[in-house]
């Protein structure tokens, strides 16, 4: 009996330590993007059509004339080396192998109270997507520097400017004790075991 009570305690505790959130973001008030890079690349805005899920969408447009502006869709601070993130979203757009088309991507920052303290791209989805509506983009990063604990992630549009894509029901993965930040919220920590035991 103390063995499987044992094993229960250990089992209980692994899973705890591996716990994980998850925030789900679709655009469905006022708040379009956290920044964007470069200052004034972007125009964002809240739109009814095309939608993917719930009444709105993100609309994306280009405004710069190097074509690879960024919008910042998202921020994960507090990860420890070896962390992983998983980040998703559906993106819109008809025009097949070619621009306008949006990727995934993200940045790590130096300063988790400064969403532009760039310090270095994390890299992400390197494909155009289909261009017949909308598809499922998807990336998985890991923390693996002791200075690197915040990342930005990113809908990286590639288009002429006065070109759009949309974007529609982001998913962020991130482990217990991240924090999670997307645009007009700020997703609650997931409580420790410590907390657990304390509400009851």
């Amino acid at each position: 009996m103390k063995k499987v009570l044992m094993l229960f305690v250990i089992f209980t505790f692994s899973q705890i330590a591996g716990a994980v959130q998850t925030e789900n973001f679709g655009w469905e008030g006022t708040e379009t993007i956290l920044g964007m890079y470069p200052a004034g690349g972007i125009i964002a805005q809240i739109a009814t059509d095309p939608v993917h899920g719930g009444s709105q969408s993100l609309y994306i447009e280009e405004n710069d004339s190097k074509g690879t502006s960024q919008a910042f869709v998202a921020l994960i601070t507090g990860l420890q080396v070896g962390d992983t993130l998983d980040a998703e979203f559906w993106r819109y757009d008809t025009t097949p192998g070619g621009s306008p088309s949006i990727r995934i991507w993200a940045h790590w920052i130096s300063d988790p109270g400064d969403i532009n303290s760039y310090s270095v791209s994390a890299g992400g989805n390197d494909d155009y997507g289909p261009g017949t509506g909308w598809d499922l983009t998807s990336w998985s990063w890991e923390s693996t520097a002791d200075s690197l604990h915040s990342i930005v992630i990113e809908a990286r549009i590639y288009s002429a400017v006065g070109d759009a894509g949309w974007i529609d029901d982001m998913t962020i993965t991130a482990p217990d004790g991240a924090t999670i930040t997307t645009p007009g919220n700020v997703s609650l920590e997931s409580g420790t075991w410590a907390d657990i035991k304390a509400a009851f």
